[in-house]
């Protein structure tokens, strides 16, 4: 195991995202790097989970079914759970889109456009969540 790799924290990294191929290369990916990650589909169902359990950080789709979007899920985590404000990454495959531009932007989380190298992921992971070394 690298250096980089061992936390100091048992904490696990919510991922939510609703692509299974995509869920499983984020979700092992963060596993070979030293993460502990709880995989969910939805927005709505990270919102209730983030009510109860603690995490080192949120890693989330833009898009999501059930109602609730990654911007959302970043907007109430800003509003309810300060201590994970600044430790969430957006990815989404809808860069293309003005919009998603533009909401980007205005909520100012961290984010990767998909697809995405591995490396870029746990860089943008490292530098959200901090290096528990």
């Amino acid at each position: 195991m690298s250096s980089s790799a061992i936390r100091l924290t048992t904490l696990p990294v919510l991922l939510i995202e609703d692509e299974p191929s995509i869920m499983a290369l984020v979700s092992a990916a963060l596993e070979r790097n030293g993460y502990e990650v709880v995989c969910i589909e939805s927005g709505a169902e990270a919102l209730r989970m983030l009510e109860k359990g603690q995490y080192l950080g949120v890693v989330s789709d833009m898009r999501t079914p059930g109602g609730v979007d990654g911007a959302q899920v970043n907007s109430w985590i800003s509003a309810n759970r300060p201590d994970l404000a600044d430790k969430i990454v957006i990815i989404t495959g809808d860069y293309a889109n003005e919009e998603t531009v533009s909401i980007l932007r205005k909520i100012g989380a961290l984010y990767l456009e998909k697809p995405f190298r591995v490396q870029d992921l746990i860089a943008a992971v490292e530098k959200a969540m901090g290096k528990a070394r």
